[in-house]
Formats: structure tokens, C-alpha cells, sequence
């Protein structure tokens, strides 16, 4: 699964050929949330709230990006990296 952007501890990841809908994998220590990546709803959260809000203002910022990501892992090619936040 590759990880495509990292940040204040979160890892965002992706795995190849995944379901539907687009979404994106969230890693904060031993939490994790799944977020869809067209609406922004979280689909699965254990993250402390204010991880998920950092993993949200993420996904708002890069959403074509994320998307863009979540074709090529589709296609089984790698994803680009997405910019973190600072």
C-alpha cells in the first residue's frame, strides 16, 4: 500500500486496485479512518478528532490530486505524492 503523503504523524495511503468508491486509507498510530475522496465522507474512523480533522483539510486541499492517485492505483501504477500539510 503505498503511502502518498505524510504528516504530524498521519499517513495517507492508498492500496492498489482497491473498490469503489475512491477513497483513501488515514494511519495515525494504531488508528485508522477511511475517507471517500468525491464527497469527503468518512466512511470508517477510530482517529482522534483532531487527526481527522487534519486528514479533512488534507483532503480538501488536494482532492483532484487524491483522485489523480486513486485512477493510477487503480491501474495498478504508482501514485504521485501529495504535498503535506505544514
Amino acid at each position: 500500500m503505498p503511502t502518498i503523503s505524510s504528516f504530524y504523524g498521519i499517513l495517507i495511503r492508498m492500496f492498489f486496485n482497491d473498490h469503489p468508491p475512491p477513497h483513501f486509507h488515514a494511519r495515525y498510530g494504531e488508528f485508522e479512518a477511511t475517507m471517500e475522496i468525491a464527497t469527503l465522507a468518512v466512511i470508517e474512523s477510530q482517529l482522534p478528532r483532531r487527526a481527522l480533522n487534519l486528514v479533512q483539510v488534507l483532503a480538501m486541499m488536494h482532492r483532484g490530486e487524491l483522485l489523480e492517485d486513486w485512477r493510477l492505483c487503480r491501474g495498478n501504477r504508482p501514485p504521485t505524492k501529495v504535498e503535506p500539510l505544514a
